[in-house]
């Protein structure tokens, strides 16, 4: 009796000639799509654009932008660790009726952040931007610190936005005596945000968004070599500056939020996790319990933003179901630290 040759159709893989193909055509339009949505170096370098809008809030005679409650709003993105850090500023310094927010989503298809109700007659950011300054031909990011009276953009630079928030509203906040910038601290927290900025916060998206695999690499190193750094300084130190949350925290805290929810995975920082480290694990459960933090976090936002709408990094479009991040309010038990070292070392 001859034996069956028979196959199911189906099961056997596309020819040679179609993977190669198929292996072109997509590695083609990839390096297509990651130049315009991470502009690199010749080594496949992401180099993230600076921001164009700088002016600032202020009581100087002259500044056509002072202190006023209702009269600006904070345009953010939920999923953005940039826009984010302003939410947690307005939320610490107790600005929620001072400062208004009005949310925008990213829009998978156009590649731009859209409102979610028309806002100023706009229906997008590049709107916004074009109202502001028209023919503005940059790029239209968040957060985007609005100025209800002349209806231009103030700033869309996070790291002067906060400073702004810390200090010139003082007035009008609920929690004034909170001072995320002191001034005996400026230094110490400059330094943190140097090193922060380029090998985390944006350290993060150079992996992420590498085009090379020493661009990759080197990006890698660089982002644990820091975050082993700040675990070891963490031992001792409750947060980065010593016994007193600032802005320096609130910069690391968003991007460290993110971290084992898509940075992980997505962005391929998966030598380890944040809730991994025994330090930095429990610091960001310290932040994350402070008043009014966890309200400016959104994890179905952060994942839909990511997930959802970074096709080039996640062309199925397929959301995660995880992770479990509840984690986040058990107990950090670091309001001793350093605090228990200095008492032993007086015995």
């Amino acid at each position: 009796m001859a034996t069956s040759s028979w196959k199911p159709k189906g099961t056997s893989l596309p020819s040679t000639i179609i993977i190669r193909l198929g292996k072109f055509v997509w590695t083609t339009m990839w390096q297509i799509m990651m130049s315009k949505l991470a502009p690199p170096s010749k080594k496949g370098e992401y180099i993230r654009p600076e921001s164009q809008f700088r002016q600032a809030i202020g009581t100087d005679a002259g500044n056509p932008y002072p202190p006023a409650p209702g009269r600006y709003t904070l345009f953010v993105g939920l999923g953005c660790p940039w826009a984010h850090r302003t939410l947690v500023v307005r939320a610490l310094k107790g600005l929620d009726e001072v400062i208004g927010v009005s949310i925008v989503s990213p829009s998978s298809d156009q590649g731009i952040w859209v409102f979610e109700k028309p806002e100023e007659g706009c229906h997008t950011l590049p709107e916004l931007y074009q109202l502001a300054q028209s023919g503005y031909s940059g790029r239209s990011t968040v957060p985007v610190l609005w100025d209800n009276q002349t209806k231009t953009i103030v700033n869309n630079e996070s790291a002067e936005i906060i400073v702004m928030l810390n200090s010139q509203f003082n007035q009008f906040a609920k929690n004034a005596a909170l001072d995320l910038y002191p001034e005996d601290l400026k230094s110490a927290i400059a330094e943190w945000n140097d090193k922060i900025y380029h090998t985390v916060n944006n350290g993060v998206y150079r992996c992420g968004f590498a085009q090379s695999q020493e661009a990759y690499d080197q990006a890698c190193d660089e982002l644990f070599t820091t975050l082993n750094e700040i675990d070891a300084v963490l031992e001792t130190n409750r947060y980065l500056c010593g016994d007193r949350v600032t802005l320096a925290d609130v910069r690391l805290f968003t991007t460290l939020f993110r971290f084992d929810i898509v940075y992980y995975g997505l962005f391929k920082c998966n030598r380890r996790r944040i809730k991994d480290y025994q330090n930095l694990g429990a610091y960001l459960r310290d932040l994350y319990q402070l008043p009014g933090v966890a309200d400016t976090c959104d994890l179905e936002s952060v994942k839909r933003d990511y997930y959802g709408n970074l096709f080039p990094l996640n062309p199925g479009g397929i959301i995660p179901s995880g992770p479990d991040v509840s984690n986040l309010m058990e107990s950090h038990n670091r309001e001793t630290v350093g605090k228990v070292s200095a008492s032993s070392s007086i015995n």
